[in-house]
């Protein structure tokens, strides 16, 4: 069930999802990080282009982000590499990020994932983000994960997070995944901690439909060039739907409602994506 040649890194499956997330905060916090999910072993070059948009109150302006993904899967290692361009709070911004996930065994394997910022307040001046994977059981049907994570950002301030995360993979089309992650803030040293809860069901090369929820504290979030929300709590509702029209070609789409104590935050996300 979870051969080594079916992993691909930060969720792939998922990444409608995951594109949805990074609209909160690009090269934030893209929510935390479940388990890659499996894949075909058809699946060894993809890539995905994603458009999105979001709805603001309070009197801040919408946002709209265009996102480039590419995967590239070898018998041990998967790489990944993104491009985004974005405005929001009437400031356009750009974000980099590389990944590779390594293989070492059938029961063990782990990711590192690198990111930087064009310069806009709102993106890291760069990010770095590293994951251990267990699998257990007999079948290898439950993972769990430890990860860590550095985000320097551009008004000064700097995040340290731990996050801690299991997912389990019934024999039916059903994925369970919750997690944590403890972040600590400075200057100040603020102390956070963001859960989630998220099921997927579906299978691969038909149809895929997620849903999660997350919810806790952050510790800082720009909303302006020299202006933050610190230590504060927030909450984000999201689904996601990826659908093949061949073996090779699908759509996705999802949807997502943010809130915390200063704006509320909807909107939705469409792509297209192909495995070579």
């Amino acid at each position: 069930m979870f051969k080594n040649t079916f992993l691909v890194a930060l969720i792939i499956l998922a990444s409608a999802e995951t594109a949805l997330a990074q609209q909160a905060d690009p090269g934030k916090d893209i929510t935390i990080p479940g388990p890659p999910v499996q894949v075909s072993e058809e699946a060894k070059r993809s890539l995905e282009l994603t458009m999105g948009s979001q709805s603001l109150n309070a009197g801040y302006s919408n946002w709209r982000d265009v996102t480039l993904r590419g995967t590239y899967a070898q018998p041990r290692n998967v790489l990944q590499g993104e491009v985004s361009v974005t405005r929001r709070f009437d400031e356009d911004g750009a974000f980099l990020g590389v990944s590779d996930t390594y293989t070492f065994n059938d029961d063990w394997f782990g990711s590192v994932a690198v990111g930087a910022g064009d310069g806009a307040f709102y993106l890291p001046r760069y990010r770095v983000d590293a994951a251990l994977y267990k699998k257990w059981l007999a079948d290898r049907s439950l993972v769990t994960s430890v990860g860590v994570g550095y985000y320097n950002a551009p008004d000064g301030h700097k995040d340290r997070s731990l996050s801690l995360g299991a997912a389990y993979y019934f024999t039916s089309p059903w994925i369970v995944e919750g997690g944590v992650r403890l972040n600590r803030s400075s200057p100040g040293s603020v102390h956070t901690q963001q859960k989630y809860a998220a099921v997927t069901y579906g299978r691969d090369k038909q149809d895929l439909v997620s849903a999660r929820y997350t919810w806790g504290g952050e510790g800082y979030l720009a909303i302006a060039a020299n202006t933050q929300l610190v230590n504060f709590k927030s909450e984000e509702a999201s689904v996601a739907w990826r659908h093949w029209l061949n073996s090779k070609t699908g759509l996705l789409i999802s949807a997502n409602r943010y809130t915390n104590p200063s704006y509320h935050r909807s909107g939705i996300n469409v792509g297209i994506f192909h495995d070579f």
